[in-house]
């Protein structure tokens, strides 16, 4: 391993890595030692008791954040006829079919989240080699597959955190950045906690919630106590 640099050395001296922090607490301990020269982002790692070779245990989904993340969102929307001049009128980034389709293939990326309306996915079905390995096509789960444009622009404008259990049973999502305060971070941490919480697969066997980890860009870990969030 890499040896690490001296700020990284000095933010994780200031970790008890044995301790479970207080949320709260853990919170204002990310944000002391993150050492970013930018407004870092703030992550959250959540290792859950599942096996996600199981279809029902293989979580995935978004919830809205009550304080955002930090961001602006680049949108872009697939749809025709009405629901298209509804995208145009939301001031999304892009809104087309073949021809948007034509422009993301010949190599423009300059967005951040897709939707697109169901009867559009046929055209945003030939993306998938160029969508898919970032991330960016649009899922039924995630509410980017659907006819409620302006639901589904104002979610995401909101700051809508995705969701997606890894082969290893963690979820790694963002929370926001470093420039939060401590009680926003920690009210949208919990919010993504006590939505996987309620997405438990019944067929979960052992401890659900295992783990929680917060951490700043480039910054060290700081664990966090899940008595709290336990059901």
């Amino acid at each position: 391993m890499a040896k690490r640099g001296k700020k990284y050395r000095a933010a994780l001296a200031k970790v008890d890595r044995e301790k479970n922090y207080d949320l709260l607490e853990a919170c204002k301990l990310v944000k002391e030692t993150s050492y970013s020269k930018m407004d870092a982002s703030v992550d959250l790692a959540v290792n859950l008791g599942v096996d996600p070779r199981h279809a029902d245990q293989n979580l995935r989904g978004a919830t809205v954040l009550p304080n955002g993340l930090g961001k602006k969102v680049r949108i872009v929307v697939f749809a025709k006829g009405e629901k298209a001049a509804e995208a145009n009128g939301l001031g999304v980034d892009a809104v087309g079919g073949d021809d948007l389709a034509k422009r993301i293939t010949d190599g423009w990326l300059d967005f951040d989240q897709v939707i697109a309306t169901p009867d559009m996915m046929g055209v945003v079905g030939k993306l998938g080699k160029v969508l898919g390995p970032r991330g960016l096509m649009p899922n039924p789960k995630l509410g980017t597959v659907t006819f409620e444009v302006e639901k589904a622009v104002t979610e995401l404008r909101a700051g809508r955190a995705e969701y997606r259990v890894d082969k290893a049973g963690i979820v790694h999502t963002s929370i926001g950045r470093s420039n939060f305060t401590p009680e926003a971070l920690a009210e949208n941490a919990r919010t993504i906690v006590d939505t996987l919480l309620r997405a438990k697969p019944s067929t979960a066997k052992g401890t659900y919630l295992k783990k929680v980890t917060l951490s700043a860009t480039m910054g060290p870990g700081v664990r966090v106590d899940t008595t709290p969030f336990k059901i």
